[in-house]
């Protein structure tokens, strides 16, 4: 057996993010992850004791993430993995009928909340001198479609961040952002209705996806990768 990882993934509480961690735990890797949900963190501590680590998180509040990665930095210490899964999905609308709000809860949590999960726990990974951050993009962050213009510029700058932090990161440090495919969540049913149901279920995704995501290594620095589906 390959030798336990300490993961950090955000979303936990569900879709990808639930999936990934049962996937992550099984392998035998010690899984910090953050969520909105409660509820479903505190069914998670119960599920996946220490040396798991879970925590309610609002991502787009730089200081509670912050304050989080103290603890998990604390307790597992510095992330071989950085999973950036937290996003929300904007209603389906033309972008003028959208107002300020709805369209500044995508920014925060789909754009800042990479960048202050990215800020809280980089220095660590830098100074230990490895380490990979995987920020979950979208098909609509190489693409677009109508009603859904602020989540596509989300996930396009997703892209672009990754980018750039890539060039900026030192030798043994890899950033890059994941197409994860399309899969049957909540979210794309609030785009797609019951079309999603064509689509695999994140449970069925996440075997490979765990996979895949485990062997990005410093040879995909700074490219934007797809999780075969």
């Amino acid at each position: 057996m390959a030798a336990a990882r300490n993961i950090v993934v955000t979303g936990v509480t569900r879709g990808l993010g639930r999936a990934l961690v049962e996937r992550f735990v099984e392998r035998g890797h010690r899984v910090a992850g953050c969520g909105r949900s409660g509820e479903e963190i505190e069914r998670l501590r119960a599920e996946h004791p220490e040396p798991h680590h879970f925590a309610a998180v609002d991502v787009a509040d730089a200081e509670n993430v912050a304050g989080w990665a103290s603890e998990v930095l604390a307790s597992l210490g510095p992330p071989d993995l950085v999973v950036n899964n937290a996003g929300v999905m904007n209603r389906q609308a033309s972008l003028w009928e959208l107002d300020a709000q709805e369209f500044d809860e995508i920014m925060q949590v789909n754009v800042t909340g990479t960048v202050n999960v990215i800020r809280a726990f980089v220095p660590a990974m830098i100074e230990r001198g490895t380490g990979v951050i995987a920020n979950l993009s979208s098909g609509w962050g190489r693409s677009t479609s109508p009603e859904v213009a602020p989540y596509c510029a989300s996930k396009w700058a997703i892209e672009g961040l990754s980018q750039a932090l890539a060039q900026e990161l030192p030798n043994g440090l890899v950033a890059a952002a994941v197409n994860p495919g399309v899969i049957d969540t909540a979210m794309l049913r609030k785009c797609w209705d019951e079309h999603a149901a064509a689509y695999p279920k994140p449970d069925e995704w996440s075997h490979g996806a765990a996979d895949f995501l485990l062997g990005i290594g410093v040879r995909d620095n700074g490219r934007a990768l797809t999780i075969p589906g």
